[in-house]
């Protein structure tokens, strides 16, 4: 038996406000609806790829946890990083992390509104 081909994936968010999270990701990352089901569950997605957003309650204690030692929840691959990071609306972006090199490439983290921490990384 032949194992399937994975033609991609899609990480599930908790997210506390279901218009304000579609908002934040379409507006602010340019992201754009895929679909919506109901009043409680949405795709979004960006280059062909795609987060899933679900209405509940993220646990606030963990996203402070996650934010405070800087685990990231989805990191994003990009090309043009400066160009992203100084492009995006300073007032509507909370940056856990600045626009740094490391030795595999340049990255920098934000959180959204429920405070999921998402990098950002142009690899060298």
């Amino acid at each position: 038996m032949q194992a399937p081909t994975i033609k991609g994936m899609s990480p599930q968010l908790l997210v506390s406000d279901l218009d304000r999270s579609i908002g934040f990701y379409t507006g602010v990352l340019g992201f754009r609806v895929q679909f919506r089901y109901e009043d409680f569950y949405a795709g979004i997605g960006r280059n062909g790829y795609s987060i899933h957003l679900k209405q509940g309650t993220p646990l606030a204690a963990e996203r402070e946890y996650r934010r405070e030692n800087e685990h990231v929840d989805i990191t994003f691959s990009v090309a043009g990083i400066e160009e992203f990071y100084h492009g995006l609306p300073a007032s509507s972006v909370d940056v856990v992390q600045h626009l740094r090199e490391m030795p595999y490439g340049k990255e920098f983290y934000i959180s959204d509104p429920d405070g999921y921490v998402i990098a950002f990384l142009e690899e060298f």
